[in-house]
């Protein structure tokens, strides 16, 4: 179901923690997420309603988890208006700012976007330029100033990679406003409006008959 499911992605992730021991709040979630899905059983991903373009969006929730600390990370993305690709997970490490969580999942976005974008191009389907969306300016300001400072040192070298992907331009961070980004749906528990919009996002509409 989490295939076809992308809306539900982030709340299977959380119960899925507590599968060696789960209390009865863990199942009174699980029978929420059934009852949703019954609810919303007509919803399927739609494609072909938009431009033949792959595009990203990346989002984190800071110390989202109150037994870790750590961070959850989300990001989704879309081909030709639907959903092809998406992952809600814990960040592995402990970030100390929502920069740096932040930072830490567009580097995991764009590693998935490339991944992408070289399978696309093998069906010789190609295109300008690859946007990966995420709703922080001052982590895209981090992948775009080169010099070292006190609030990027706590950063794992590794999650520097992205910086040689913007040199080469083989993709490219953009400011995305928070309300617009579908990746939020993959990191923390949203109101039904917002649920819509990212919904929309992933191109999930009812199936017509």
């Amino acid at each position: 179901m989490v295939c076809t499911r992308p809306d539900i992605a982030h709340y299977v992730g959380v119960v899925s923690r507590f599968l060696s021991n789960p209390g009865k709040e863990h199942w009174n979630v699980v029978k929420w997420i059934l009852r949703y899905l019954r609810g919303t059983s007509k919803l399927c991903l739609h494609f072909g309603t938009s431009k033949s373009e792959l595009v990203g969006y990346t989002d984190a929730d800071m110390a989202g988890d109150i037994d870790s600390q750590k961070s959850t990370s989300g990001y989704l993305m879309t081909f030709v208006g639907g959903a092809i690709s998406w992952q809600s997970m814990l960040q592995k490490c402990i970030a100390l700012s929502t920069m740096e969580a932040k930072y830490i999942v567009v580097t995991e976005g764009c590693k998935e976007m490339l991944w992408l974008q070289k399978f696309l191009q093998e069906l010789s389907l190609k295109q300008e330029r690859y946007v990966l969306h995420c709703d922080s300016q001052s982590a895209i300001h981090l992948y775009k100033n080169l010099t070292f400072h006190s609030r990027s040192k706590p950063i794992d070298i590794k999650f520097h990679w992205i910086r040689d992907m913007l040199e080469s331009k083989l993709a490219k961070p953009d400011k995305v406003h928070t309300d617009e980004n579908g990746a939020d749906m993959m990191t923390k528990s949203l109101a039904k409006e917002k649920l819509h919009v990212c919904r929309n996002i992933t191109g999930m509409f009812k199936a017509s008959k």
